[in-house]
C-alpha cells in the first residue's frame, strides 16, 4: 500500500506492524543459544524492512508474493534454530492476510500456526494446551480483525462512491435546471416578441399600406407615410431576427423537420435500443416559431418517454402538413399504460400535462391513446394561423 495514501489511523497501525516485528525478532535474538538463532534473526529483520521500502512491493501482486516468501522461508530457518521465533507468527499473520487473496491467504495463516506448534514441540517444550490454543487463536484473532477491516473498508468505499454519485447528480441536475430555464426564458421572449411587437410592427405595415392608397395623388403626406411603412417594415423583420435568434438551438440551424429527423437518430446508451423513423406528409410550409418550438417540444417530451418508461423497440414520428392544421404523432409498441389511471393518481407525471398546455396555448387539441401492452400514440394538431395554407 502506497504510503501517501494511508490515513493516520492506517499509518499508526502500520508502525505498530513495524515495532511489533522488530521488538519480536529482537527477543528471538536476545534469547537465542546460538549463533545461528541470532544470525536468522537479523536475516529475517532485514528481509521484512527491504520489503517495507521497496515500491515494487507495493505495486505488484507477484512482487509482495515473492517477498512474503523469502520472509516465511528466513522465519521458518529461525523456527528451526530458536522456539522463541514462534511468536514472531503474528505479526506474518497479518502480512499474509494483507497481501495475499483470501482464498491463499487463510491456509497460509493456518500453515504459520500449524509450523510455530510443532517448532514449540521439536524444541522440547512441554505439551499442554497453550500450545496449540495460543498460535491458533493468534491466527483466529488476525483473520477476524483483517476481514473484519475490510468489509468495513468496501462499506467505506461504497458510501464514498454513493456521496460522488449524489454530489455529481446534484451538479448536473442544477445544470440541467440552468438550462432548462434559460431555454425557458427565451422561448418566452421569442413568444413575447412575435406576439406583441411583431404583430403590432405587421398592423402598422398594413394600416399604412391602407393610408397611402387612401391618399389623393400628389399629397404631401405620402413621403412621410413610405418612410413610416418602410422604418415599420425594417422593424418587424428585425424583431422577427430577434424571435429566431431566440429559438431553441435545434432550430437555429433547420428547419422543424431536420431537427425532428435529428430525434430520430440512434444515439447511446438507452436511445440507441430504439429503431425510431421520422415522415414528413403534406406539402411543408412556414410555421411560426411559436408552433415549431411547440411541435418540437412536445415531440421531445413524448420520445423522452418512449425511451424511459415505454421499453420499445420501435417508435414512429410523422409531421404532417394539411389544408387548415399542422398534426404531430408519436407512436411506439412499448408496454403501454392506462392513460385514466396515470391522470387520476396524486404521482402522475408531470409530461403528458405540459405537452397539453403546450398545445391548448396556441388553440391546439393534444391527444393520448394507449391501453397496457399495446404500445403509446401521441397526437397534437395545431390549427395554422391566417394566411397560411399548404
Amino acid at each position: 500500500m502506497d504510503p501517501r495514501s494511508l490515513t493516520p489511523a492506517l499509518r499508526a497501525l502500520r508502525l505498530c506492524l513495524h515495532l511489533l516485528m522488530a521488538g519480536l525478532l529482537a527477543l528471538a535474538a536476545v534469547r537465542a543459544d546460538s549463533v545461528a538463532g541470532v544470525a536468522l534473526a537479523v536475516v529475517t529483520g532485514a528481509v521484512y524492512a527491504t520489503g517495507s521500502v521497496l515500491p515494487a512491493v507495493r505495486d505488484s501482486p507477484r512482487a509482495a508474493a515473492l517477498w512474503l516468501a523469502l520472509l516465511c522461508a528466513s522465519w521458518l530457518g529461525l523456527l528451526w534454530a530458536t522456539p522463541d521465533g514462534l511468536w514472531v507468527a503474528f505479526p506474518l499473520y497479518f502480512l499474509q492476510l494483507h497481501l495475499l487473496p483470501v482464498r491463499w491467504a487463510l491456509p497460509a495463516v493456518a500453515l504459520t500456526a500449524g509450523a510455530a506448534i510443532l517448532s514449540y514441540v521439536r524444541h522440547g517444550a512441554t505439551l499442554n494446551p497453550g500450545v496449540f490454543i495460543g498460535p491458533l487463536l493468534g491466527g483466529a484473532v488476525a483473520v477476524a480483525t483483517v476481514l473484519g477491516y475490510q468489509a468495513l473498508y468496501r462499506e467505506s468505499e461504497r458510501r464514498r462512491r454513493m456521496v460522488e454519485e449524489l454530489i455529481a447528480t446534484r451538479a448536473e441536475l442544477a445544470a440541467a435546471e440552468r438550462h432548462a430555464g434559460t431555454l425557458a426564458e427565451r422561448e418566452r421572449l421569442a413568444r413575447e416578441i412575435h406576439d406583441t411587437l411583431a404583430q403590432g410592427l405587421s398592423s402598422i405595415q398594413l394600416l399604412l399600406r391602407a393610408a397611402e392608397r387612401a391618399l389623393p395623388e400628389g399629397s404631401p403626406a405620402a413621403g412621410h407615410i413610405e418612410a413610416a411603412r418602410r422604418a415599420a417594415q425594417d422593424d418587424l423583420a428585425e424583431a422577427r431576427r430577434f424571435v429566431r435568434a431566440l429559438s431553441p438551438p435545434d432550430l437555429e440551424h433547420g428547419s422543424l423537420a431536420a431537427a425532428l429527423e435529428r430525434l430520430c437518430e440512434p444515439g447511446p446508451g438507452p436511445e440507441g435500443s430504439l429503431r425510431a423513423r421520422f415522415t414528413v406528409s403534406g406539402t411543408p410550409v412556414e410555421l411560426p416559431t411559436p408552433y415549431e418550438v411547440a411541435l418540437l417540444r412536445i415531440a421531445q417530451s413524448a420520445f423522452a418517454n418512449t425511451v424511459r418508461h415505454a421499453s420499445a423497440a420501435r417508435a414512429e414520428v410523422t409531421l404532417s402538413y394539411m389544408d387548415a392544421s399542422v398534426t404531430l404523432d408519436v407512436v411506439d409498441d412499448g408496454e403501454g399504460f392506462d392513460p385514466a389511471l396515470l391522470s387520476s393518481s396524486p404521482e402522475g407525471g408531470f409530461g403528458l400535462p405540459a405537452m397539453r398546455s403546450r398545445a391548448e396555448s396556441l388553440g391546439g387539441v393534444f391527444t393520448v391513446e394507449s391501453a397496457p401492452g399495446q404500445g403509446t400514440a401521441v397526437a397534437v394538431s395545431l390549427p395554422l394561423p391566417t394566411g397560411v395554407s399548404t
